[in-house]
């Protein structure tokens, strides 16, 4: 069986500088969320878990932020009756033997940002394995379907649609503006980097001019079920975070999609890195 985003090989091997800057601070995310699981054991705390993810990326040398580590344990993994922003914030759930966790953390590095989400549980845990595994038919719906051109409104339907089939819940539509995934971009390198509920201002006020110059041009920064997500893919990089849910367990893989304007199908969309933990495991279970 081919390996999981062979398509997107022969580009990914000829990264340019910049797309190599991301590649490397989106490798150390899923490094830190590796080491993090490692270590997690019963009585850890979700807020534990997302100190564990800072204190690990800024002994490397990370200084700002997208959005501060988070870590959600049990049915807070399918965001179970999640209201309100608050709710996203680490609390003091402990972790229990056969629990699933979440740990999504997005790190700015040497002025590259990247956005991780990485599932995992405390022993087994049949349906979160699943979940996973059902997981890289999104990965490879979505490729396909940005290939196509088609708007990514459309993407998202057929993403939900994907999930009825499988019997699962849309879990990334609990998220702010309903979203599947947003665009990244450099961030400017300062020696004071302050955050605003968790999340960089510097990246904020690129998001937000993203978003302003998106509206003037009939584009936005945020992938929604929304009319304003209404438009083919712009070129750029893209954080997607397709999250599936199932009685209270959820599952999710966060990483970058990279979308150019090349007319050759391959090179017109292909994911940054097919070397993440969770392509591994599809690829080891295929072979299996």
């Amino acid at each position: 069986m081919a390996s999981v985003g062979t398509a997107g090989a022969a580009v990914t091997r000829e990264l340019t500088a910049e797309l190599r800057g991301f590649r490397e601070v989106q490798r150390l995310s899923y490094a830190c969320a590796e080491a993090v699981a490692a270590q997690l054991k019963p009585g850890v705390t979700e807020r534990e878990a997302a100190r564990m993810q800072r204190e690990w990326l800024y002994e490397r040398g990370v200084k700002d932020w997208f959005h501060r580590p988070f870590a959600w344990f049990g049915d807070r993994t399918a965001f179970v009756d999640f209201k309100i922003p608050l709710q996203f914030f680490p609390t003091n759930r402990r972790l229990e033997p056969g629990m699933p966790f979440i740990l999504d953390m997005a790190p700015v590095y040497k002025g590259y940002t990247a956005d991780i989400g990485y599932s995992g549980s405390l022993g087994l845990n049949a349906v979160q394995d699943k979940l996973l595994a059902d997981l890289r038919e999104h990965r490879e719906l979505i490729l396909r379907e940005v290939r196509e051109r088609r708007t990514l409104r459309e993407i998202y339907e057929d993403v939900d649609r994907l999930m009825v089939r499988q019997g699962y819940a849309n879990r990334h539509r609990a998220y702010p503006f309903g979203v599947i995934a947003h665009r990244i971009d450099r961030v400017k390198e300062r020696r004071w980097a302050p955050t605003l509920f968790g999340f960089g201002t510097q990246s904020l006020k690129g998001l937000a001019s993203d978003a302003l110059h998106g509206h003037r041009d009939g584009w936005s920064p945020l992938w929604s079920p929304y009319t304003f997500s209404d438009h083919p893919p712009v070129p750029g990089l893209w954080a997607v975070e397709p999250h599936l849910g199932f009685r209270g367990t959820g599952a999710k893989f966060e990483e970058i999609l990279v979308v150019t304007d090349s007319r050759d199908p391959e090179q017109s969309a292909f994911w940054l890195d097919d070397d993440l933990p969770h392509v591994r495991r599809w690829n080891e279970e295929g072979t299996a």
